[in-house]
């Protein structure tokens, strides 16, 4: 998952922080294959599992070998791991090179000197991380071309995609956040905004907030308010949440905070996705000296009109690092759909694009009946898949050269960046574990490649589901087996 303002494709390749967590080495280190079974059932003897049912399934990629297998053939719920699914079928349906267009049109007819007399037209193809910086380039290519004053509509082009602004089987609170954000095929910034809250100088001062981006769109009501360190209760209710149980565009601000207290960042939805795109770019638009007369409004593109300026996104592979590295919901979704637009024609739709994930896996040998899916992201929990299915994946990917990069330069490298950047620290598997996670309320799941202590190229894939326990116990148990088959050896001590 990303956070649009602060998470480039740039400073994820080259994240690192520091340990929060040192794991020891596993009790038990095989220096055989009979002994690297005898070295994960102890790991998985963890009471944190008592209740808990566990799919595991290691393979050697070098060899074909099964490793280890534990319920692999069972279904479980795949969490974030379903986005493997997604970003492989895009990387073979729509090519490593693939990018996403975001573009202006007009009719030629309205355009006179420096106005453009009728209205403009935006339309969006999809692309998950168009950001304001964007949208300014834009305006800026409007400057270059002349135009300075607009005097008809800003009108908001979301056709390529249909209107399901959410999951099938996405859970009805899942609101008010950037994790849930609505699904469009004109997005900017995740579809959020960013507010950062932070106390006045003295009790009984409001609390003070930044928007960014500074727009209209979103109205803040702001009741909080410093209080000294006698009101505990009041700064016990502090909270700031977009409406979501009658959905708008408001976030409040309650509460309080101590005059001492940090500011807070908070990274919340928007509702109307493609009007607020409309809207930053009109903002812009007055901004950069464009006068613009007309209202922004959402509706469809003509066929006579001709393309005015356009914006082109990274290619496939850079948008892939991105959904993976940080587990990026929208992005997956939005891929989804762009491969159903792209292989099924106009609008995309995620059963278009579930249809063309079912297709690539019936071509890499995988019998449709043994699963069932229903997002791009994971979010849901009408998916269900086995360890088997994701090992098949693995050793598909890993197997095409024209894309095997790519596809493994997307997954958290342990102990360096993404979801994985403060797991598996000291272990024999950092820097050489790449894995995607996944998490849902009660499943943790781990899938992805690592080599062992000879080198020998291995794919795995652990889904643990049905626990009360906090995840980060399951996953410290993940990231033993990780461990483990990073120092796995064939050679005899």
């Amino acid at each position: 998952m990303k956070t649009y303002f602060l998470i480039t494709i740039i400073s994820l390749a080259m994240f690192s922080c520091a340990s929060k967590k040192t794991l020891v080495k596993p009790a038990v280190t095989a220096t055989k294959v009979t002994d690297l079974p005898t070295a994960i059932d102890q790991i998985l003897q963890d009471s944190s599992l008592t209740q808990t049912r566990t799919g595991i399934k290691i393979v050697s990629l070098k060899t074909g070998e099964t490793l280890y297998s534990r319920n692999s053939q069972l279904l479980f719920h795949p969490a974030s791991n379903m986005k493997l699914l997604t970003t492989s079928t895009a990387l073979k349906r729509l090519g490593a090179d693939f990018k996403f267009p975001t573009r202006v049109f007009v009719d030629s007819g309205s355009v006179s000197d420096s106005t453009i007399t009728g209205p403009i037209y935006l339309k969006g193809y999809g692309d998950p991380d168009l950001v304001s910086d964007d949208l300014r380039r834009m305006v800026d290519q409007l400057k270059l071309k002349g135009i300075r004053r607009i005097s008809g509509d800003l009108i908001c082009d979301n056709s390529y995609m249909d209107d399901l602004f959410w999951g099938n089987g996405w859970m009805w609170d899942d609101a008010s956040d950037w994790y849930w954000a609505q699904i469009s095929p004109l997005t900017v910034n995740d579809n959020c905004v960013e507010i950062t809250v932070k106390p006045g100088a003295h009790p009984g001062d409001s609390l003070r907030y930044q928007l960014t981006p500074n727009t209209a769109f979103m109205k803040i009501v702001n009741h909080g308010v410093t209080v000294d360190s006698s009101d505990s209760l009041i700064r016990h209710a502090f909270k700031v949440k977009r409406r979501w149980k009658h959905p708008a565009n408001i976030i409040d601000i309650e509460g309080g905070r101590f005059p001492t207290d940090a500011e807070r960042d908070y990274i919340i939805d928007v509702i109307d996705a493609p009007r607020y795109v409309g809207t930053l770019l009109g903002e812009m638009l007055r901004a950069e000296g464009i006068v613009f007369d007309g209202v922004v409004r959402t509706g469809e593109t003509p066929k006579n009109v001709g393309l005015l300026v356009e914006h082109l996104s990274p290619p496939l592979s850079l948008v892939i690092f991105n959904t993976n590295k940080i587990s990026d919901n929208l992005s997956a979704e939005l891929l989804l759909k762009t491969v159903g637009a792209e292989m099924r024609g106009i609008p995309g739709t995620a059963k278009k694009g579930i249809s063309e994930i079912y297709k690539f896996l019936q071509e890499i040998g995988v019998d449709s009946s043994t699963y069932e899916l229903a997002d791009g992201s994971g979010v849901s929990r009408y998916n269900v898949i086995t360890p088997d299915l994701i090992i098949e994946l693995l050793k598909a990917m890993n197997a095409d050269f024209r894309l095997q990069a790519e596809f493994k330069a997307s997954l958290p490298v342990a102990g360096v960046d993404g979801s994985l950047d403060s797991r598996m620290k000291n272990t024999p598997a950092e820097n050489k574990l790449r894995a995607k996670t996944g998490t849902l309320r009660g499943v943790s799941a781990l899938s992805g490649y690592t080599t062992t202590a000879d080198g020998e190229p291995v794919a795995f894939s652990m889904i643990m589901e049905h626990f009360v326990v906090g995840a980060s116990k399951i996953r410290r148990i993940q990231d033993k087996i990780g461990a483990a088959i990073s120092l796995f050896t064939r050679r005899e001590n």
